[in-house]
């Protein structure tokens, strides 16, 4: 394999600016046939397109997507993207500190686990995608400073909507209804020890020390990622994030 062509970008992401990295190969190999295909099925289809990108904690979707409806923009020949978040619908935070949801045959509280399937209101998010695929919506989206959900908070208005989320393709029933409305799906891949490394490093940024760092994956973001990973099913096309952050579509 030949030497890799890095393309560092800044993307603001719900008021926060985040450094994202990705190599020219990619872009030209990868993200923009995908946006072409995007447009050549909303145009097939002559109506709004939903698509979802799920990938485990760590892989880098929220970036990513924020990065290609840039590209969609900037990059003559492509339609304009909007991408949007499925952290929006987690239950709000009165909600979490007051039910619970069952670990190793005990009840915690959902707080505890927060980020876990069991934590996301699937019902509203399925309601969300019918008021889709009839015109315009409000979109909920999680605040980060606040650590809470902002209803209403986004005007999606996109013919062509990008959503991701850990959970979009988790083989459980209640994501089933969800996911029957999208009409394209993408899922990125990542080996489980990398995406370890990137959470205890993203948790200790925060401030928490190694120690605290690796209990917190042990008890949460480790089973979140190992769920995804095994519990998701088949999308239509899969990229594998490699160790260096780049990706390759599955097959080559």
């Amino acid at each position: 394999m030949g030497e890799k062509h890095w393309r560092t970008v800044e993307l603001t992401i719900n008021g926060f600016t985040y450094p994202a990295r990705y190599t020219e190969e990619n872009i030209e190999e990868l993200f923009v046939p995908f946006l072409h295909r995007l447009a050549l099925l909303r145009e097939r289809l002559g109506r709004r397109i939903i698509a979802f990108v799920a990938a485990p904690p760590a892989v880098g979707k929220s970036t990513l997507v924020a990065f290609l409806e840039r590209l969609s923009r900037e990059r003559e020949g492509l339609q304009p993207i909007q991408a949007i978040g499925l952290d929006g619908f987690h239950y709000h935070s009165d909600y979490l500190k007051n039910h619970t949801v069952e670990r190793d045959g005990k009840q915690v509280l959902m707080q505890s686990v927060k980020g876990c399937p069991e934590t996301f209101d699937v019902r509203h998010f399925t309601e969300k995608l019918r008021e889709l695929t009839k015109g315009d919506t409000l979109w909920p989206v999680y605040d980060r400073q606040q650590h809470n959900v902002r209803e209403d908070a986004l005007c999606v208005t996109g013919d062509i909507i990008l959503i991701e989320g850990n959970w979009l393709l988790l083989s459980d029933a209640p994501w089933k209804a969800a996911r029957e409305l999208a009409d394209a799906t993408l899922f990125l891949r990542a080996d489980a020890k990398n995406l370890k490394e990137r959470l205890i490093g993203r948790k200790m940024k925060g401030g928490a020390t190694r120690e605290a760092a690796t209990a917190f994956y042990a008890a949460s973001d480790g089973p979140n990622v190992e769920r995804v990973l095994c519990d998701s099913v088949a999308a239509e096309e899969t990229w594998t994030m490699l160790a260096d952050g780049s990706f390759q579509k599955q097959g080559r």
